[in-house]
């Protein structure tokens, strides 16, 4: 008979979780103010909040990290960090960062300017949030199959270039640089394909642009590439990754995601220009060009992280996992956005919700339901993320409304996926009873859903 999948790896040491009972987290809830950012960690029985930094590091991570180099400049750990980095991507120039954002904050304080059009396919949350700071517009050119979230096609994170290049013809002389974000976080965990990726550098080359890869799950998407794209089975991942960023100029990395560290990120460029402009903002922002906000130990951990994340094996166990959940949501009828992307499962909320209004936040209103069953915590990906219009300051409702229930890396069983599947499972089953959502009781003006006070509708 065929052997059953396993994991690629064995557990060495374990973190103890509690549970706790419902009255407890309808108290702890309300404390947060219905937000679950709010809440403190020790009251959550299995966190999918995010993959970001949330992985558990393999015994060759925590091995470099003791031999970590923190001097302020030059250190060697530095440059074993941009050795793997130029290794898998091809990009000369490299500046570490503190994290994803910091890598925009820095590029972006150079690029961009008020009235700009920065175009792409799903601007992520911080994405967004950089540009719209500066008083400049991200523009959604992603494929409209994506918001059909029943459908069933292999890359539905893909740029429409038809729209992309409408934009260009348009406004081109305000267009800084497209950003395509691989795997796409927005619409649901979907990649981006080879081909779209080709084609978006054609465009931008015809036009006269610079392409950025917003990079945090580019390992991820590189996975998909090899077993859903006609021509790469028989290539490996790194040489994926290699073609990827052949059709980028730049890229930006969260390395909380894909190189399975705590923390850190960079900038990666083969434009000479945009890297020395980029190294006076960083030594401002983050830190010395050779550390940007990350210690020594920290920047070895990201070295072997992205080199052990871009191995088929690694990839196939992490990948797999989000399937066997979306498997078992399949048995119960929960509609999710499909197929399963690479970093975690997105519930279509307003189709579960059905009866409240998308005024009053559906996939908030789940992820409330969600903690209250069974201390499971999972994150808006909606109406509350896409915050509001920055001239009309109405709610944004165009877009998906989603739960997103992203599984760290290697830190969870199969068994807590079950447990998962259950707990929104008895949601589902009683949700015609759920009539009511969320209000707003105070929000920031920007990226609000990390710290919105929401209540209960009236």
């Amino acid at each position: 008979m065929e052997l059953p999948f396993a994991e690629s790896w064995k557990i060495k040491m374990i973190e103890p979780i509690r549970k706790s009972t419902r009255q407890e987290r309808e108290q702890w809830m309300k404390e947060a103010h219905y937000n679950v950012f709010q809440l403190s960690a020790d009251r959550v029985y299995i966190d999918l909040l995010t993959d970001s930094g949330t992985g558990a590091m393999s015994d060759r991570q925590w091995a470099a990290m003791m031999v970590g180099d923190e001097s302020y400049a030059g250190a060697s750990s530095f440059y074993q960090m941009k050795d793997a980095v130029t290794r898998i991507t091809g990009f000369e120039y490299v500046l570490p960062t503190h994290q994803g954002r910091g890598a925009e904050n820095v590029l972006f304080s150079c690029l961009i300017k008020e009235g700009d059009i920065c175009p792409g396919n799903s601007h992520f949350d911080t994405t967004k949030g950089h540009i719209e700071m500066r008083k400049a517009f991200a523009v959604d050119c992603t494929i409209d199959e994506a918001k059909n979230t029943q459908l069933e096609i292999p890359f539905k994170g893909n740029v429409d270039i038809n729209k992309l290049e409408a934009v260009l013809k348009k406004d081109g002389d305000r267009v800084p640089f497209i950003i395509m974000t691989c795997t796409n976080n927005t619409s649901g965990g979907q990649p981006v394909s080879m081909r779209n990726l080709r084609e978006t550098k054609a465009l931008a080359d015809k036009y006269g642009k610079k392409v950025i890869i917003d990079s945090a799950r580019f390992a991820e998407n590189a996975y998909f590439i090899k077993t859903r794209e006609e021509g790469y089975a028989d290539k490996s991942i790194k040489e994926i990754c290699r073609e990827m960023f052949s059709y980028a100029h730049c890229m930006t990395m969260s390395a909380k995601k894909d190189a399975i560290v705590n923390m850190g990120g960079f900038i990666a460029t083969n434009v000479q220009e945009w890297y020395d402009a980029a190294k006076v903002k960083n030594i401002i922002f983050e830190g010395y060009i050779t550390y940007g906000g990350m210690s020594g130990r920290d920047m070895n951990a990201l070295a072997v992280g992205l080199d052990e994340n871009t191995e088929f094996e690694n990839l196939e166990t992490r990948i797999k996992q989000v399937e066997y959940l979306g498997k078992k949501l399949d048995e119960y009828g929960i509609p999710y956005q499909r197929p399963t992307g690479g970093h975690a499962i997105f519930v279509d909320a307003p189709k579960v919700l059905t009866h409240v209004p998308k005024e009053q936040f559906p996939a908030q209103t789940l992820a409330v339901e969600l903690y209250l069953e069974a201390g499971i915590r999972g994150c808006e990906i909606g109406y509350l993320l896409a915050d509001r219009d920055p001239i009309t300051r109405q709610n944004r409702f165009n877009g998906l409304d989603l739960l997103r229930l992203a599984i760290p890396r290697r830190v969870y069983t199969n068994n807590h996926m079950d447990v998962i599947a259950a707990a929104l499972k008895n949601v589902f089953d009683r949700r015609e009873s759920i009539t009511k959502g969320m209000e707003i009781e105070w929000e920031a003006e920007l990226m609000r859903h990390f710290t919105v006070k929401l209540k209960r509708a009236e």
